[in-house]
């Protein structure tokens, strides 16, 4: 039987990069998004039988528990859990709106956490050879920006929350992990400023913001059994900008 994994945010950047590569190696796939996308629903007829794909607000814990409980009814069980939605508002703390701080704390942090919460608790009643959850960190989290502190809250967060999850889990066979890209080009960094966005570019070793497609393959490894001993790790995918 092949595996099941649970990605977030597929609809397009990164999410959906990762959609299509798991669907590649074989995986059956479930995510979900605010909305969706022609690229996603062309995914969708393409694999009927293995993609699974549905509207949510990652913030809504109770659509999200839902939504997990329904892919392992489908698919019988899940295997790998990637925690990708995200959002993101740019702005010095003392312009920030507090629906702005709130949607970044809900769907980047509590939403993150309550989607590998449900996640787990599949994987613990259903074991398999193979079960891991990869949380989307950023370079931010570690290195500091400015205008993102509470993005980069955010994501600080969800690397504390993954090294002690490994923990937790590690004698049950569940592998945690977190992956920080540097700044990609995608709709989630559409809000920066032309102004950051040329900083960034120029304090890159490798002269550009990255791509979903140079982030794709270290998931794609840290949820795989090449990975079969490393937890509790954040990767830095940056182009050397750390």
């Amino acid at each position: 039987m092949p595996p099941t994994s649970i990605i977030s945010g597929g609809s397009r950047g990164l999410g959906l990069a990762l959609v299509e590569r798991f669907l590649a190696r074989g995986d059956r796939v479930a995510t979900f998004s605010r909305s969706g996308s022609a690229a996603l629903a062309a995914l969708a007829t393409l694999h009927p039988d293995r993609l699974h794909a549905e509207t949510i607000d990652a913030a809504d814990a109770c659509s999200l528990c839902r939504f997990v409980e329904q892919v392992s009814r489908k698919f019988g069980q899940i295997d790998h859990c990637i925690a990708n939605a995200a959002v993101a508002h740019e702005g010095v703390l003392p312009t920030m709106r507090d629906d702005e701080i709130d949607s970044m704390l809900s769907v980047n942090l509590r939403g993150s956490i309550v989607l590998v919460r449900e996640a787990v608790r599949q994987m613990l009643l259903n074991p398999s050879a193979s079960s891991s959850v990869v949380v989307l960190s950023s370079i931010v989290a570690a290195r500091g920006s400015p205008g993102l502190s509470v993005y980069a809250a955010t994501k600080a967060g969800l690397e504390g929350f993954a090294k002690s999850l490994a923990r937790e889990l590690g004698s049950r066979g569940i592998r945690v992990n977190a992956v920080a890209p540097g700044f990609l080009d995608t709709d989630l960094s559409a809000s920066l400023s032309a102004e950051n966005r040329s900083r960034i570019i120029r304090r890159t070793p490798l002269g550009r913001l990255g791509e979903p497609a140079d982030i794709v393959g270290a998931i794609d490894f840290l949820s795989s059994a090449r990975a079969a001993f490393i937890t509790g790790q954040v990767l830095t995918i940056d182009g050397g900008a750390s």
